[in-house]
C-alpha cells in the first residue's frame, strides 16, 4: 500500500516495457508509410494526428488514437461545458464523435492490414484508442 492507504497500479517490467516501446515503433512506421500524420513521439503535448503511446501500467501496452486539432477539441469542450442534451447532441458534438469512430476504425485497419494484432481498447478506460498487441512475423 502507499502511504495514503490505497494500491497503485503496478507498472510493468522492463522487459514488457523494450518489447512495448519496439512494438510503438513499429506501429508508428507502419502509419507513417500510410502517409498519416504521426505526431513526434517526445511531443508532451501530443499535436493532432496520430498518437502512438505506451502504457506503463503492467496492464497497458501499446495505444495508438486520433487526436484533432487543439481548436476542433476546444470548441466541442466548450460545448459540453455550457451543458446539452445528451439525447439530442448538437450537430458538432455529434461530427466530433463521428470523427473519433472512423479515424479509430481506420487505424484499426490499417495496423490489422499491415500485420499488427490490434483490437478496440477498452472504452472506459482508453477512450477511442486502439490496442496494439503485437505483431505478426
Amino acid at each position: 500500500m502507499s502511504q495514503h492507504d490505497f494500491d497503485l497500479p503496478p507498472k510493468a517490467a522492463p522487459d514488457v516495457m523494450r518489447r512495448r516501446t519496439e512494438l510503438a515503433g513499429k506501429a508508428r512506421d507502419a502509419l507513417k508509410q500510410t502517409g498519416l500524420p504521426v505526431c513526434r513521439e517526445d511531443s508532451s503535448e501530443g499535436g493532432s494526428g496520430v498518437n502512438v503511446r505506451v502504457d506503463h501500467l503492467a496492464d497497458g501496452g501499446v495505444l495508438v488514437e486520433w487526436n484533432t486539432r487543439e481548436e476542433f477539441t476546444s470548441e466541442i469542450v466548450e460545448i459540453l461545458a455550457s451543458g446539452v442534451d445528451p439525447s439530442d447532441l448538437p450537430q458538432e458534438v455529434r461530427h466530433y464523435e463521428n470523427v473519433q469512430t472512423c479515424m479509430r476504425e481506420t487505424i484499426l485497419n490499417i495496423l490489422a492490414s499491415a500485420g499488427f494484432d490490434v483490437e478496440r481498447a477498452d472504452a472506459h478506460s482508453y477512450g477511442k484508442a486502439v490496442h496494439v498487441r503485437g505483431s505478426y512475423p
